[in-house]
């Protein structure tokens, strides 16, 4: 893996996104993660997983300097996998935890939110969902999945202002489940799935399976024709004018 580290132990694996600075998602990060849900989805040995990300970020989302100089074919295969991994990660029948490090904005939250239990750091960091700023057409399946943790009335404002929220602010509405200090996330995350991991894991398993069915539909209707949707309003020129100012934006604050 280039952009993933593994570290099992006593029977929990711990996924490390590991792409630069900021875990910016671009194609590779996104295979390798599905490809790891997949492998642990099957393996009898692991009871549950936490997925990490790093010091000041858990992950700042769609890395859209990389996605920006993608083809045609290569941001529609990128959004296909994008859903289809929202929709594993939230399928996945283990208890899965995320350790939300910083920063977890747009793709980052989305993450979070496949997730049974979010844990977020304390500290000057903000998440939520702000593709409509950006310009980017938010998935129906996206609206079901932020409305099943903040209710369709918070999802429904937040998503169309792009409200990106403190810790507390996401403690508040429920986007997160804990906020704790930095030094002690990891050992927050272990505690917690293992406060699960002791339950009859047929039970579990088949429980939290039931009570996501519905958002499980809503994650699987209508994906080729919300992809569509994605490409027609990514290639407008208001849309690549407003990408290109964010990637300049960027590109000069690294300098």
């Amino acid at each position: 893996m280039k952009h993933i580290v593994i570290k099992t132990e006593d029977r929990i694996a711990n996924i490390f996104l590991d792409r630069g600075k900021s875990n910016a998602i671009d194609m590779v990060l996104l295979q390798e993660l599905n490809t790891t849900i997949q492998e642990l989805k099957l393996d009898p040995a692991i009871e549950g997983v936490i997925i990490h990300g790093k010091e000041g970020f858990f992950s700042a989302g769609l890395d859209l300097i990389a996605l920006y100089d993608y083809g045609e074919a290569e941001i529609k295969a990128f959004w296909t996998l994008f859903l289809k991994n929202t929709k594993d990660l939230a399928s996945f029948p283990k208890p899965l935890v995320a350790a939300i490090s910083g920063h977890s904005p747009a793709g980052g939250c989305v993450i979070a939110l496949c997730c049974d239990y979010r844990i977020m750091a304390e500290g000057n960091f903000i998440i939520g969902l702000n593709e409509i700023p950006v310009g980017l057409i938010v998935p129906d399946s996206i609206f079901h999945l932020y409305s099943f943790w903040l209710g369709k009335a918070n999802a429904y404002r937040f998503l169309l202002e792009g409200k990106l929220l403190t810790p507390q602010e996401a403690l508040t509405v429920g986007l997160v489940d804990e906020v704790v200090s930095p030094n002690a996330i990891q050992t927050t995350a272990l505690r917690k799935i293992k406060s699960v991991t002791q339950f009859d894991k047929e039970t579990w398993q088949s429980c939290k399976l039931n009570f996501r069915s519905e958002l499980f539909e809503q994650l699987t209707v209508k994906q080729e024709e919300t992809i569509e949707k994605i490409l027609v309003q990514w290639w407008k020129p208001s849309t690549r004018s407003i990408l290109k100012t964010i990637i300049d934006n960027l590109t000069n604050k690294k300098k």
